[in-house]
């Protein structure tokens, strides 16, 4: 898929990404116990929308750019507060030039006593995140395979959390991996929060992944799954999907508010579908 993020920065997938992520970290943020986010394909944390690379897509114009732009009724903006809160931290006058990745967005909504590990391969990349979060003691960044993270920063002293993996989707078998990931990581910490972002693109891939993921044996497998336009026979980005295991109890009914107002904005053509349904 060649997912290089720098070219789809504050597109939908990135929106359906980020909405999920602010609802998550807001739950956590319902107990006054510390609590601990670990990103493990973390990027470089905030994205330039005037580069050349975001400049030749475009594809924010059409994500948090159509976002911005629409009227919300009153629970569904309440909702996005948090999320478009951190947007507009970057861009106070609403004149969109930066975009928060995951890590960046997650810092944006900590408190003073919960902490983030910021995890990318990289080197480049590690830099310039390092460099987004120097001087930051909440925050860790770690040059490393996210893969690996999975195993070895499971669980977490503060016993609480959230495990975001969000691969490139540059490689054969990605889908692979996460499932083997979860499966190692779960056995490691069950009682934390994971959730894991995937494409649709090809479809069979998407629908062996789901079986996968159901054969693990793991309770509280929650779905969520947008599609902007029709399916479509050629290997295009239709949708995407993010997988929550754990998922807080209040996850359900906030995206029934908020799935159908963001298929409404982000839809391409008449074809744009929402679903949400428990894997296990």
């Amino acid at each position: 898929m060649n997912y290089r993020h720098a070219y789809h920065a504050g597109n939908f997938a990135d929106v359906v990404k980020h909405v999920v992520l602010a609802r998550l970290v807001e739950y956590l943020k319902q107990k006054d116990k510390a609590f601990r986010v670990i990103d493990t394909h973390a990027g470089i944390g905030v994205y330039d929308l005037t580069s050349t690379e975001a400049q030749k897509t475009g594809e924010w114009r059409d994500g948090i750019g159509r976002l911005l732009d629409a009227a919300l009724p009153p629970q569904a903006r309440a909702l996005l507060a948090p999320y478009l809160g951190s947007v507009q931290a970057l861009n106070p006058e609403w004149v969109m030039s930066r975009y928060p990745g995951s890590p960046w967005l997650t810092r944006h909504l900590l408190r003073r006593q919960d902490r983030l590990t910021a995890i990318e391969l990289h080197p480049q990349d590690a830099d310039r995140l390092k460099a987004c979060f120097k001087g930051d003691i909440q925050v860790r960044v770690i040059e490393l395979d996210g893969w690996l993270a999975l195993g070895a920063h499971l669980p977490p002293k503060e016993k609480r959390g959230l495990v975001l993996v969000d691969p490139p989707f540059e490689l054969e078998g990605e889908f692979g991996r996460m499932t083997d990931g979860l499966a190692r990581a779960w056995r490691r910490w069950p009682g934390g929060i994971y959730a894991l972002w995937y494409p649709v693109k090809e479809r069979t891939a998407v629908a062996r992944f789901r079986d996968d993921l159901a054969a693990l044996g793991i309770p509280k497998i929650l779905d969520i799954c947008l599609g902007t336009r029709a399916p479509s026979d050629e290997p295009r980005l239709d949708g995407c999907g993010m997988v929550v295991v754990n998922a807080p109890f209040t996850l359900e009914g906030e995206l029934h508010i908020l799935l159908p107002e963001l298929k409404r904005i982000l839809a391409r053509d008449d074809g744009a579908s929402w679903t949400l349904r428990w894997l296990a």
